[in-house]
């Protein structure tokens, strides 16, 4: 029996180039906006990288679902077809892919010739040749979604063995047709897109620190509540540790740090003070001596940054500083050390804020 040959029917490239768009803007927005909250500690940007492809992820779910309950419906047909090419594309398993093409010829649909990629065992392998006839199932609306059947019912595999099947003219769909060139653009595109959008979104969260925590600077950070701060008072001691993000040479964080230590009961004179980027250490006077130590609310605020800059001058990169104040020979004196990758700068002043000496860098 010889099989008439028709048209062959085509795929819907447009709905394939949307979703491409979508999936790359989905994902250029999601790894941009993780990745930021993460480095800016913003957990909102975090939050959302991880809530797009989930919610992307849905959405594509709900909207193919009437469409996949569709094709699920369709009962697929079956036919015979000839193998006009074939070849092993990979695989280092039982199961190796192998690309097939064939012309596919339906008892009462015209013929149609289609590409298909489809594993088959390697004992299996030899019973597929060139010029052989199979039998093959497609769904009517979907022929690119044809399959070659591995174990046909004895009938059909009757009607293989009989029956002579012409080729089909092509060209060859595919069954995963790819969206080329252009679909690859649009993916790109939308990925770029989606990286933009959420930089012009959140610009304040990601390109505003400086402005929000002040002048910039090595040793400069972006202020944050001073809720994240830790603050222990003992009968010898008071301490406070700064949350991330946060320094003791921000605007008025050293000054609230000591005030939390010396309000209220606590206005006892000290007689060392050790700060550090984020922690400030304060060794109060015995109980009952009133001429011992200084009254650290007196201490050169405002001047601290530019000492510690002052410090820092030449050490390189710095990669940390402290500050320690003694009063206990009753002249109080600031003592600055800043080390970095070129060394340590070690700086000397008076109680008003006064270089004294500087030394290293």
């Amino acid at each position: 029996m010889t099989s008439t040959v028709g048209k062959p029917p085509t795929h819907n490239a447009p709905a394939d180039l949307a979703r491409g768009f979508l999936t790359g803007s989905v994902i250029g927005a999601s790894l941009t906006a993780f990745i930021s909250g993460c480095v800016v500690e913003s957990a909102r940007l975090a939050i959302l990288g991880l809530l797009l492809p989930a919610v992307y992820g849905l959405l594509f779910f709900l909207f193919t679902l009437p469409r996949r309950a569709r094709e699920a419906a369709v009962v697929p047909r079956t036919a015979l077809a000839v193998v006009e090419s074939l070849k092993a594309v990979g695989g280092e398993t039982s199961d190796v892919p192998v690309r097939f093409e064939l012309s596919v010829a339906p008892d009462d649909a015209p013929a149609f010739r289609v590409e298909v990629r489809q594993d088959v065992n390697l004992v299996e392998l030899p019973d597929y040749r060139v010029g052989g006839v199979v039998v093959v199932e497609y769904p009517p609306d979907r022929p690119w979604k044809t399959r070659i059947v591995k174990r046909p019912t004895p009938e059909w595999e009757e009607r293989a063995a009989t029956t002579r099947v012409d080729s089909a003219p092509g060209p060859a769909m595919k069954s995963d047709s790819p969206a080329g060139c252009a679909g690859g653009l649009l993916t790109l595109f939308g990925l770029l897109l989606g990286v933009a959008a959420v930089l012009l979104l959140f610009r304040a969260d990601l390109f505003d620190a400086d402005a929000e925590g002040g002048e910039s600077g090595p040793f400069r950070r972006p202020a944050i509540s001073a809720s994240s701060s830790t603050t222990v008072v003992t009968s010898a001691t008071g301490t406070v540790n700064l949350g991330p993000g946060q320094s003791m040479l921000d605007e008025g964080e050293l000054r609230r740090a000591i005030e939390s230590l010396t309000r209220g009961a606590n206005t006892r004179r000290a007689l060392t003070v050790v700060v550090q980027d984020r922690s400030l250490t304060v060794v109060f006077a015995p109980a009952g001596v009133e001429t011992a130590g200084f009254d650290p609310r007196s201490l050169p605020y405002d001047r601290v940054p530019g000492l510690v800059q002052k410090a820092g001058a030449g050490v390189g990169s710095p990669r940390g500083w402290q500050l320690a104040v003694d009063g206990v020979t009753g002249s109080l004196t600031l003592r600055v050390v800043v080390t970095g990758d070129g060394g340590t700068g070690v700086l000397e002043a008076d109680g008003q804020g006064r270089v004294l000496r500087r030394s290293g860098g």
